[in-house]
């Protein structure tokens, strides 16, 4: 059941929300574990049995974690909890990976076992081993309600997609009617933001990046080849931008704060910054658990430093996908951070030009990795970066670059613009201006439920794209 769904929309949202809000208060977090585990079964009936033992075994950890006195005892309960959830991701998500790497490499044959992918099993078990190593380190305290343990690692809010919340800050902050109002409010303000990024930009740009992708290679030309990466960079950004935005709005109806996830990364000033921008909730996971245990930046050795961020992005690489261009795309990140780490680049400029003509390399950088993080395969995204520099002349191709930015010009220009933070950058000039800004609120309102109308109608009549990263 994607949360863009008709039915979810008008049938298990409305009906979540008045059943929660008129349950008793010690009732809600049942509640709330039983519409996710529902909601699970909905979408992935066929591992809903692994998903709840997963659940379970997982909770049942952390709670012995929690209790256990020996240091030692506490290792081992954390590296058993950590082993069970990674072996459950990577026998789903890269035994097929691993057999025909074996397969190419020693000439053989052994059968592919053709595994379906677990509902949002990538982010389930990142956020089941930092619930199970944030209570080993004991950065939280667990209480004597398991149910939130389980909330945490189910709610249907996050399940999906992430963003990648800690067990800490999963927290109800309902304190009176005015916060909940209020809360409630921006929570539903936040969804129909992320909605309309969703259908009315993602899904749009996503016919082009389509049509793109799927053309023959003999057929391209490089404004054809541009139009489709520009097309997928931007697609890609409103696709998970908006389901992060969607995951915090239904957090906050129910009364859960949730980090941001994006913030502006087409505004980068460096490849390095980009990634402070770009899934935050991963970049943080990936920092808190695997770059600094690794010793991260303060290690004696400087050389040492560079493998702590070699491990941090062929991890982040494999993570994404189950193939070999998601490694080197990993490993693309990985160069070009280590080199602005060496050289202290963009910051070592000394010129406003310099930095300039940094952040628009950054970009095209940026958008070469999107090639290959969208190619079927390593070869694939070489001829597709390979023609957008071959200057061949097809009219017909030509022809149809013309006609699809003909077609497509203003979603295009409005993806490109509202990639950048116009919206919030014009409402502080109204700051001091209470007139003004209630002015402005209101009509960014009536506009928001205007396009919220209009995308529902896409929804109701099936043009509705599933979001780009539930493939992960």
């Amino acid at each position: 059941m994607a949360i863009t769904s008709t039915i979810f929309l008008f049938v298990f949202l409305p009906v979540a929300l008045g059943v929660f809000y008129i349950a008793d208060d010690r009732a809600k977090e049942y509640i709330l574990v039983a519409l996710s585990l529902f909601f699970y079964a909905v979408g992935s009936l066929k591992y809903f049995e692994l998903f709840v033992v997963a659940v379970c075994i997982t909770v049942v950890l952390g709670r012995l974690i929690a209790r256990a006195k020996e240091k030692k005892l506490k290792k081992v309960l954390v590296t058993v909890g950590v082993l069970v959830n990674l072996s459950i991701l990577i026998y789903y998500k890269y035994m097929d990976f691993a057999i025909s790497t074996i397969n190419d490499l020693a000439g053989s044959t052994l059968a592919l076992r053709n595994l379906a992918l677990p509902l949002g099993i990538s982010f389930f078990t990142f956020k089941a081993i930092s619930y199970l190593c944030d209570v080993y380190s004991e950065k939280v305290k667990l209480d004597h309600e398991p149910v939130r343990d389980v909330l945490y690692l189910s709610f249907f809010g996050q399940v999906l997609s992430g963003p990648l919340a800690r067990f800490g800050d999963f927290k109800n902050t309902f304190i009176g009617t005015e916060e909940k109002n209020h809360l409630f409010s921006d929570g539903v303000f936040r969804f129909l933001i992320g909605f309309n990024k969703k259908v009315l930009l993602a899904n749009v740009l996503a016919n082009i990046t389509n049509e793109v992708y799927s053309t023959d290679f003999s057929l391209f030309t490089p404004a054809f080849a541009w139009l489709g990466a520009i097309c997928y960079s931007l697609q890609l950004f409103f696709d998970f931008a908006g389901y992060s935005d969607m995951a915090i709005g239904l957090s906050e109806m129910f009364g859960y704060h949730c980090m941001e996830n994006f913030n502006y990364p087409y505004m980068t000033e460096s490849v390095a910054k980009f990634w402070r921008r770009w899934h935050i909730s991963l970049s943080q996971w990936f920092r808190d658990y695997i770059y600094i245990p690794l010793g991260g930046s303060r290690t004696k050795s400087k050389g040492r430093v560079y493998i702590n961020m070699l491990a941090v992005w062929l991890a982040t690489g494999i993570w994404h996908g189950a193939a070999w261009n998601f490694v080197v795309w990993g490993l693309g990140f990985f160069i070009l951070i280590a080199f602005e780490k060496a050289t202290g680049f963009p910051d070592a400029f000394k010129s406003k030009g310099g930095k300039i003509a940094y952040r628009i390399f950054t970009l095209f950088f940026i958008n070469f990795e999107w090639v290959i993080f969208r190619a079927k395969d390593l070869k694939t995204a070489a001829i597709y970066i390979q023609n957008m520099f071959m200057f061949q002349k097809h009219t017909i191709s030509n022809l149809r670059t013309m006609f699809i930015i003909k077609d497509y010009f203003w979603i295009i220009l409005f993806a490109i613009v509202l990639s950048f933070p116009v919206v919030p950058n014009l409402r502080k000039r109204f700051e001091g201006k209470e007139e003004l800004c209630r002015i402005y609120d209101a009509v960014i309102g009536i506009l928001v439920i205007v396009l919220f109308i209009w995308a529902i109608t896409f929804a109701v009549v099936g043009q509705n794209n599933p979001f780009a990263y539930a493939n992960f």
